[in-house]
């Protein structure tokens, strides 16, 4: 088979990999420039977080219902709308001049992301046959994303030195124009639906606070405590209005989500790698950054250079992870690809010591992300497979909130790991640099093991079938669009 996509589909694949880069660079560009925001936007230590949190809350609360108006309104419509959505509240936050309207923005930012993102996945699996067409199609997207982070580290840098803060927002205007505009010749235009009558208004609305607050609760738990008010109240009502989703999920005629999808073991298999996908590989960049900056004193600029490797690594891996994915299945990939990083991110680990230079830490760093970047592609391939063209959207944006829920997990447990083996806090020097050396190792070290763990869950994945050529050889089909789990 011809490794080019088929014909027409190559500038539509383009096109929805531009667009997984503007998600992939919205995500790094800001971390550089938090510290001259603070300072101009006038952010208190306890509020700057929310520049982060805010994209981070409503990504994470409104990807189920992005990923189902999706399937109901269109997929087009849903990716020019999380386009729009990019281009207004990045210019917004440009123009900021106070605490409120910047995390308002970022809020923008990550309820865009939260409609573009299932809404490209979607247009991926749907425009592409489940197997090597398909694995190809999620190499290209997801390294987008990679080109993404990449450019995002390098423009934070760059952009806030020379510029200042408000152009790692102002950059996001153009790009996310230009998708608008190529989106209508390369995207077919969405097939009329009667969805009146048949949008669950009650799930929606359920399923979006439910998931607000719980990601509300995740992330303000570091910084409050898990005491607070806010945190367990928060965490609680967005736990009973899930409940309240679900039950009326498994009543409702036309549900968001309906539940029959987790009869597919590959979606549900999938939801649960996506989780711990970024509750471990995901939040290594946050320590690698208090590592570079804390323990070392690199400068923002500096810093954005040496996530050059990290960055590089996953695209590099997200360029095998098709390739890898056809050769030997989802789950020989994923076995190979998540042991390898376990043992990357250990090297990883060992290697952060306060006296330690780059060079050391970059054989464990380059081998974890080039993993990383394998694990992304095939689990994605793995979540979609067997899943209906009409509820691609839908599984789309499940798998996309494991993704963002684990990340609010993780990093809230390592961080915690990370403080309680950090010391007192009243060390200075060398001394404050070696217990902060000590707490970094025991998080990234508690990530490789959630890393293995991740071994025995993607065992779970199905197994495509087999059919027989001849006596005495086999060879796996690739999974069909309508398999059952």
């Amino acid at each position: 088979m011809s490794s080019s996509p088929p014909t027409g589909l190559g500038p539509r694949l383009a096109l929805l990999a531009f667009a997984h880069l503007i998600i992939g660079l919205d995500y790094n560009i800001v971390f550089v420039a938090l510290p001259e925001i603070a300072a101009e936007v006038g952010f208190s230590a306890g509020t700057l977080q929310w520049v982060v949190s805010g994209y981070t809350v409503a990504f994470g609360g409104f990807l189920l219902l992005g990923g189902r108006a999706s399937d109901l309104f269109g997929r087009r419509r849903m990716f020019v709308l999380g386009l729009v959505l990019y281009a207004g509240s990045s210019l917004l936050g440009g123009l900021a001049t106070a605490p409120e309207v910047l995390v308002a923005a970022r809020a923008g930012q990550g309820l865009g992301g939260a409609f573009l993102t299932p809404a490209t996945l979607s247009l991926v699996t749907t425009s592409f046959a489940e197997g090597p067409e398909r694995n190809r199609a999620l190499s290209v997207w997801g390294g987008a994303a990679g080109c993404g982070m990449v450019l995002g580290s390098l423009l934070g840098g760059v952009l806030t030195e020379w510029f200042g803060w408000e152009a790692v927002f102002y950059v996001n205007v153009p790009l996310a124009v230009g998708g608008i505009l190529l989106a209508f010749p390369l995207i077919p235009a969405d097939q009329v639906r009667a969805v009146r009558g048949r949008f669950d208004i009650v799930g929606a609305v359920t399923a979006t606070a439910g998931s607000t607050l719980f990601v509300f609760a995740l992330v303000q738990g570091p910084e409050s405590g898990w005491g607070a008010t806010e945190v367990w109240a928060g965490g609680g009502a967005g736990l009973l209005l899930l409940v309240v989703f679900a039950l009326t999920q498994a009543r409702g005629r036309d549900p968001l989500m309906p539940l029959r999808l987790f009869g597919n073991r590959n979606l549900s298999t999938g939801t649960a790698t996506t989780f711990l996908f970024m509750a471990t590989f995901g939040v290594l960049a946050y320590f690698l950054t208090l590592y570079l900056q804390d323990v070392h004193g690199f400068s923002a600029l500096r810093t954005g250079f040496a996530f050059v490797v990290p960055c590089a690594g996953v695209l590099v891996g997200t360029a095998l992870g098709g390739r890898l994915v056809t050769r030997f299945g989802m789950r020989g990939t994923l076995t190979l690809a998540l042991a390898v990083g376990a043992a990357g991110t250990a090297a990883f680990a060992l290697a952060l010591a306060p006296d330690a230079t780059f060079a050391a830490i970059v054989p464990g760093l380059a081998v974890l992300s080039v993993a990383q970047g394998v694990v992304y592609t095939a689990m994605y391939a793995a979540a979609t497979t067997g899943v209906a063209e009409q509820d691609q959207g839908i599984a789309s944006g499940v798998a996309s909130t494991g993704e963002q829920i684990g990340s609010a997990v993780g990093l809230a447990v390592l961080v915690a790991l990370a403080n309680a083996t950090t010391g007192s806090g009243d060390e200075t020097g060398t001394a404050a640099r070696e217990a902060l050396s000590d707490g970094l190792r025991t998080a990234v070290f508690a990530a490789a093991a959630g890393i293995a763990l991740m071994i025995l869950v993607a065992q779970n994945f199905r197994r495509p079938p087999v059919r027989t050529l001849h006596p005495g050889r086999q060879k796996e089909d690739a999974p069909r669009a309508d398999a059952t789990a």
